[in-house]
Formats: C-alpha cells, sequence, structure tokens
C-alpha cells in the first residue's frame, strides 16, 4: 500500500515539474516540424522529379514518353513511402521509444508475416518484371482478362485501369497473367462502304480513291493514305466494298467514323445511292379475278 502511494506521489510531483511539460512541449514542437518537414520535402520532391523528367525530354538520349510517366510514378511513390518512414521514426524517437529494439522486432515479425503472405510477395514482384519488361506503361490502353481500358497507375503491388465508362479497377499484379496492349503499335481502322447494284461500282470506285488521297491532309492521325483493297463481298441488294488505313495507336474507332462520313457525304454529291431494302407488293383478289375473266373469255371463244 505505502509502495502504491509512493508511486502516485512521484508520478503526481513529476507531472507537475516544469521539466516535465518544457520536455513535452519541445517534443510536440518536434513532431509537426518534422510533419512539416515531411510534408515539403515529399512536394519539392515530386517538383523535382517532373522538373528532371522536362530535362531529360530535351535530351537527344531518352526512353518513351509511356515508360517514363510510369517510372516517374513509381519513384514518386517510392519517395513518398520512405519519406514518411523516416518521419515515423524520427516521430518515436522523439518520443524517447526505442527504435533499434523495435525494428528487430519488427524484422522477426515480418519474416513471419511472410511466409503467410505469399500472394503479397508475389504481387511484388510481379509488378517488378511489369515495370522492368515494360509491359504497359501509364496512359496505355490494354486488355488484361476481363478488364479493357486505360492505365492510370502502375505500382509494386497493384495496377489501377480505368474503362471507357469511368470505372477504376485495380489488379492485383500477380493476377496478371495476360496483358494485350493496344497501345505499342499503329492499328488498322476498316470501313465496309455498301453500294447499290444499279450504281457504276467503277465511278463509285474512282471517287472513293480522290477522296482518300485528300483524307491524310486533313485528319493528323492517319499515317498514310487509306486503301481501297476493292469489292469485300456481294450480298442480295448490295455491293461491300472495304477500305483500310492505318493510324496512330488507338484511333482506329475515331478514323473509321470519319471515313464514313466522308465516303457517304462525297457519294451523295455524285448522286450514288446507298442500297436499301425493295418490297414489292401485289393484290391476290385482283390476280384471281384475272385468271377468271381469262378463262370465261377463253370459254366464250370455244363456244
Amino acid at each position: 500500500m505505502e509502495s502504491i502511494q509512493a508511486f502516485f506521489k512521484t508520478a503526481f510531483q513529476t507531472f507537475f515539474k516544469e521539466e516535465t511539460w518544457a520536455n513535452i512541449g519541445i517534443g510536440f514542437i518536434k513532431v509537426v516540424l518534422i510533419i512539416i518537414v515531411s510534408m515539403l520535402l515529399i512536394r519539392f520532391g515530386k517538383m523535382f522529379l517532373n522538373k528532371m523528367i522536362e530535362v531529360r525530354t530535351k535530351s537527344p538520349l531518352r526512353i518513351s514518353e509511356r515508360r517514363e510517366a510510369t517510372l516517374v510514378r513509381l519513384i514518386q511513390n517510392v519517395f513518398t513511402y520512405a519519406v514518411y518512414f523516416i518521419a515515423l521514426v524520427m516521430i518515436l524517437e522523439t518520443m524517447t521509444i526505442e527504435v533499434k529494439g523495435l525494428l528487430a522486432g519488427a524484422g522477426i515479425v515480418g519474416l513471419a508475416v511472410g511466409f503467410g503472405a505469399q500472394n503479397l510477395v508475389k504481387d511484388v514482384i510481379t509488378g517488378f518484371f511489369i515495370i522492368f519488361e515494360d509491359q504497359f506503361s501509364v496512359g496505355d490502353y490494354v486488355r488484361i482478362g476481363t478488364f479493357e481500358g486505360t492505365v492510370e497507375e502502375i505500382g509494386l503491388r497493384t495496377t489501377k485501369i480505368k474503362s471507357w465508362t469511368g470505372e477504376i479497377n485495380i489488379l492485383p499484379n500477380g493476377s496478371i497473367i495476360e496483358v494485350t496492349n493496344f497501345s505499342l503499335h499503329n492499328s488498322i481502322a476498316f470501313v465496309d462502304v455498301s453500294i447499290s447494284y444499279e450504281e457504276d461500282i467503277q465511278k463509285a470506285e474512282k471517287i472513293i480513291l480522290e477522296l482518300l488521297e485528300e483524307l491524310p491532309g486533313k485528319y493528323e492521325d492517319m499515317v498514310k493514305t487509306p486503301e481501297l483493297l476493292g469489292v469485300q463481298t456481294m450480298q442480295a441488294n448490295e455491293v461491300v466494298m472495304r477500305i483500310t488505313s492505318e493510324v496512330k495507336p488507338m484511333r482506329h474507332f475515331h478514323i473509321s467514323r470519319m471515313i464514313r462520313k466522308e465516303v457517304r457525304m462525297r457519294l451523295n454529291e455524285y448522286g450514288i445511292e446507298v442500297p436499301f431494302a425493295k418490297m414489292i407488293m401485289y393484290n391476290r383478289g385482283e390476280d384471281q379475278k384475272s385468271v377468271l375473266n381469262h378463262r370465261e373469255n377463253q370459254g366464250g371463244h370455244s363456244n
């Protein structure tokens, strides 16, 4: 009982000492300063990395823009995590917590967790090889499994893909087995043009060829002049001709729509019609009546 009273008495005296409050105030100020400096360091560090990339873009020896964007995002994330870790260690030291023993214990715990967190290790290793081998980069349009969209971010653990409708799909890197990258090479736009059998096919081909020569100067996404391959199929009421155009990566949807518009407008100028379904109607009752009249006339003549 006396020991408990002595403990509370010592704690009470210590709590109201000026030195105790001075140490608490100094420690609080140090923690606030560490947090402020860390935030400023992260902000200026990211600005410095962006400046480095701007200087790099003016250099004759440089990697691709897509790879630069990926590496910058990854370096910024690693730099942020490193600053946060150092700030946490400094805050713990300010609070007079033994950091060395804590780190040693954390190492043992981390080793034990590592054996159980095999998926996490797999995600990190796969993420490293995705970046190292440049399988895809930020800004690429890819298909991974059932997900398709633009790569927003690549981390060591996860990859973020934004679909064309706006959803963000977050995929663990360890689940990425097969990747289709649509942004590495030029795309091909296919357009089928239907012409009626009543129209002059050779005249239509000549008009389309003249138009295709004009399009590259009008649409910068076209890599070269589109080609008219000729008659693709012959349907019941139309002849289908195919046009192909090599365009910049992932611009084939836009260029296909523009080619359809331009071809339709040019054919309309020359009066070449689009094929449409035709229906011939007849009155069965009138046909039967005419047949009966014909038979009566034949019978009258025979009499």
